[in-house]
């Protein structure tokens, strides 16, 4: 898998991976960057609503927020 995160500046991203758990795609994405030590994205895909869903962790904070990413058309 290919990522790429920039808030705005580039974020290096250390490790990226889906997968498929019966008809629900997942996504996991780490960051390893400067404020983002070890911050991770725990994400499934929702096809009717074409979002990705789910848990931003921020490490440095220890907290964890909802997310949900919208595809741009």
């Amino acid at each position: 898998m290919v990522t790429a995160y920039f808030n705005p500046r580039p974020i290096n991203v250390s490790r990226a991976e889906a997968a498929q758990e019966g008809t629900t795609t997942k996504v996991f994405i780490e960051l390893r960057d400067t404020n983002y030590p070890g911050s991770t994205y725990t994400l499934a895909y929702d096809p009717q609503s074409d979002q990705l869903k789910g848990v931003y962790f921020q490490a440095a904070l220890q907290q964890s927020f909802d997310v949900v990413f919208v595809r741009m058309k």
